[in-house]
C-alpha cells in the first residue's frame, strides 16, 4: 500500500526479462530497500528482486506491461516516480493507493496558471469514469491528486497541480497526448462492490423488489447506517 507521495524520480530500463530502476546519486527513497520490498514505480507496485547501489531490478508480467506505461518508458529509458511501501507508523499524507493500475489515460491539455498547472486527462476506458467526481482522489503515475472538476460521466477530468508537486515529480515532463497510469480511489471501488452485493442480497427477498434498487432501508440498517 502507498500514499501517492513521491519520494524520488528515477529511470526505468529493460534488463532482459526484468526492469531496472535507478536514481541519481544524492537521491534516496527515505528508507533502505530489502529484497522482496514493494516499490511504486509510476504508480505500479513492483517487487524488489535484486538490490543495486542506486536502484533495484524487478520482474514484470505481461499484464503489468499491458495495463501500464512501464514497457514503453523502459524502451526509451524514461523517468519514473518512486515511492516505497507505506509503513503502519507513517503519516497518510496523500490517499490510499494500491499500486494496481486500473488503466491508461491520456493528457488532454496542460495550462500554466498563476500558482499552479491545470492538467486535463481522459480515461482510455470510459467505464472507469464512474469513480471520478469533484474533489475525489486519483493517482496519476503514482501521484496522489485531487480532482478539481470532471465531465458528467467522469471520463474527462482535470486537476490543479501545485509548483512543488510539479517540480518534484515526472509531471514536469508530460506532453499533450502522452499516456499516463491511472488508479481510481480504492474506497470508491470497495463501496461500489458493497452496494452491488447489497442489491443482490435483497433483490429477491423484499416484497415488490424487482432487484433494480441498489439500496434498501433494511440493508442500510443491517450494515450500520441506520
Amino acid at each position: 500500500m502507498f500514499t501517492g507521495l513521491v519520494q524520488a524520480i528515477g529511470t526505468v530500463q529493460r534488463a532482459g526479462g526484468s526492469l531496472l530502476i535507478t536514481w541519481p546519486h544524492g537521491q534516496a527513497l527515505g528508507t533502505p530497500l530489502q529484497l522482496g520490498d514493494s516499490v511504486a514505480v509510476d504508480g505500479v507496485c513492483l517487487t524488489v528482486t535484486r538490490l543495486l547501489p542506486q536502484g533495484f531490478s524487478a520482474d514484470v508480467s505481461s499484464e503489468t506491461l499491458l495495463r501500464s506505461t512501464l514497457g514503453a518508458k523502459a524502451d526509451r529509458g524514461g523517468p519514473v516516480n518512486l515511492e516505497p511501501a507505506l509503513r503502519l507508523a507513517d503519516r497518510l499524507g496523500g490517499h490510499l493507493v494500491s499500486g494496481h493500475v486500473d488503466g491508461l489515460g491520456q493528457v488532454a491539455s496542460i495550462e500554466r496558471q498563476p500558482g499552479s498547472w491545470h492538467l486535463a486527462l481522459r480515461w482510455s476506458d470510459r467505464r472507469f469514469g464512474r469513480y471520478i467526481c469533484d474533489k475525489a482522489s486519483v493517482a496519476v503515475n503514482g501521484i496522489s491528486l485531487t480532482v478539481a472538476g470532471a465531465s458528467e460521466d467522469g471520463s474527462h477530468f482535470w486537476v490543479a497541480v501545485i509548483p512543488h508537486t510539479w517540480s518534484h515529480t515526472t509531471l514536469q515532463h508530460l506532453r499533450v497526448g502522452e499516456d499516463v497510469n491511472l488508479e481510481a480511489d480504492l474506497l470508491a471501488k470497495y463501496a461500489e462492490q458493497l452496494l452491488r452485493q447489497g442489491s443482490s442480497d435483497h433483490g429477491s427477498s423484499s416484497a415488490g423488489n424487482s432487484g433494480n434498487r441498489s439500496l434498501s432501508d433494511d440493508w442500510l440498517r443491517e450494515h450500520g447506517w441506520g
